[in-house]
């Protein structure tokens, strides 16, 4: 079977609406996820403003429980919830430690 030149065929045709309709899928979605990670992020922060606007100051948890042995489970704390690097953890027990 011979088909005319210059325009596909029925497959033709229903292969690039299949491809085209993928594509615009795979872009609705990503579209779709990054506007739900900048919300979540926005009202992270938000949550993290009004926190913080609530918080004691920080000196005065601090104030509470200044014993060496607890600032360097807070700082294995951080390192463990991996806010802070095993160099950045390093330098600073050996900055309480006096070392």
């Amino acid at each position: 079977m011979m088909r005319r030149g210059g325009r596909p065929g029925l497959m033709g045709t229903m292969a690039r609406t299949a491809v085209i309709a993928s594509t615009a899928t795979a872009v609705s979605g990503n579209v779709s996820r990054r506007q739900q990670a900048q919300a979540q992020s926005a009202a992270g922060q938000q949550a993290a403003q009004q926190q913080a606007q609530y918080a004691p100051p920080p000196q005065a948890a601090a104030a509470e429980d200044d014993s060496l042995s607890a600032q360097i489970e807070r700082l294995a704390t951080l390192k463990t919830a991996g806010v802070i690097s095993d160099a950045e953890f390093s330098a600073a027990k050996a900055k309480l430690l006096g070392i």
